[in-house]
């Protein structure tokens, strides 16, 4: 679906409730991509205080939230005389057939269901901003009553708000039935080779701890010997054949780590403490600034951050975060890394930030894919591996983590942890 035209707002905003900082993300890039002015607030409590302050000219909102839900809001909005005409989008997966009652007991406008398409939410914010017809107070001039599962329930809708709403439930669920569909081939043809999958990928994890290490153990071993005691022996070339040896196989021993990471990140089970995050931090970065020494890396850690998680996960974690951002800071002047936390949407959100490479966000959604890379061998050793061990262990934790970068101008990393 292409957009052929453009939303002009003027000094009004659109009103967007979203718990999820992922989400609030995803939306915040769609907002500023077409250049709407929008503010984002992650409860309904908060969105329906700031309405009565400054009324919006549309308002975008989850359903599932803590506290207020996006029903309640949206009667709420609607039963208000100042605010019943502002239309109301409510976001949601249609997994109870009861949303669409809800939906239309609460009076909303419109169903964008989850994942969204950009442009498909793009025309329907367009349509219901230019048909002034459908900005009703939320009560209609009749009640209807209708029975759904058994149950009565009285409707006081306008009837082409409630026709918009219907027909936006129907065209969701169209699409839905035919993704369904094909999930449900998949799944079965899956289903089928998941068990015998995940006994071959313990094997290998036993496999790779033992049998694979030791012959390295020995290559590295004896390619160093080779170095030392006949080095004044072999020529340029030699030299440089044995060094390509080294290096390979050091490779090889990282690639051995992470997948070991990765194999285990989503099995055993937690076992949370209190951990200090700042302590973790600054032995890791001990260690990375003895490994990264031809640098100076100026690295700014804050002093005590507590958190309740799995202490040995939460140092894979900041090995791998940490450790990209001394790998990808390396080749500027004056390489910057900063470990710390912050506030998105009234939530406490841990983040690493460095001035390297950086990379572009349209490929964002690729890094946490396992042995998927932004960069090259040759710009930058890697295996692929290690970010999307970071967001299985993240995952197992309750939280979500994201990135923002552009080309040349560093990286932050942001996550949460939310283990109880």
């Amino acid at each position: 679906m292409n957009t052929s035209f453009t939303i002009q707002l003027g000094d009004n905003y659109i009103m967007a409730v979203e718990d999820s900082m992922v989400q609030a993300r995803m939306l915040r890039h769609f907002f500023d991509k077409n250049n709407l002015n929008a503010i984002i607030y992650s409860t309904a409590d908060e969105a329906y205080e700031a309405a009565l302050k400054r009324k919006p000219v549309l308002i975008l909102s989850d359903i599932i939230m803590p506290g207020m839900d996006g029903y309640t809001f949206c009667s709420k909005i609607k039963q208000n005389p100042n605010l019943g005409e502002i239309p109301v989008i409510l976001l949601t997966s249609l997994r109870d057939p009861l949303d669409i009652v809800k939906g239309l007991q609460a009076g909303a406008d419109n169903f964008i269901t989850k994942p969204y398409d950009e442009n498909y939410l793009l025309t329907r914010i367009h349509y219901l901003l230019v048909n002034n017809d459908i900005r009703k107070s939320g009560s209609g001039d009749m009640v209807i009553e209708i029975v759904f599962q058994g149950n009565k329930y009285l409707i006081n809708s306008d009837k082409k708000q409630i026709l918009n709403l219907l027909l936006s439930v129907y065209e969701a669920a169209v699409h839905r039935n035919d993704e369904l569909i094909e999930a449900q081939q998949q799944l079965q043809t899956l289903n089928e080779n998941l068990k015998a999958t995940n006994q071959e990928l313990d094997a290998f994890a036993r496999t790779v701890s033992h049998d694979l290490k030791s012959p390295l153990v020995g290559v590295v071993g004896f390619a160093e010997v080779l170095i030392q005691e006949y080095g004044s022996k072999l020529d340029e070339t030699g030299i440089e054949y044995l060094s390509f040896i080294l290096q390979s196989t050091e490779k090889m021993k990282l690639l051995i780590t992470d997948l070991l990471h990765y194999s285990r990140s989503s099995r055993g089970e937690l076992s949370p403490v209190m951990v200090d995050m700042s302590n973790l931090a600054t032995e890791i970065t001990a260690d990375l600034k003895k490994t990264y020494k031809d640098k100076t890396y100026t690295v700014k850690l804050p002093e005590s951050i507590v958190v309740n998680a799995d202490v040995s996960l939460m140092k894979i974690v900041l090995n791998n975060l940490l450790g990209n951002a001394f790998k990808y800071s390396g080749k500027v002047e004056s390489p910057q890394i900063e470990f710390g936390t912050t506030q998105l949407y009234g939530n406490n959100v841990f983040f690493i930030r460095d001035n390297g490479a950086g990379f572009d966000m349209s490929k964002a959604g690729q890094m946490f894919t396992p042995f998927v890379r932004l960069h090259s061998d040759t710009e930058f050793l890697g295996t692929g591996v290690g970010l999307s061990t970071v967001k299985r262990i993240i995952e197992r934790h309750n939280g979500e983590i994201w990135a923002e970068s552009k080309p040349g101008e560093g990286a932050v990393f942001y996550f949460t942890l939310n283990l109880v």
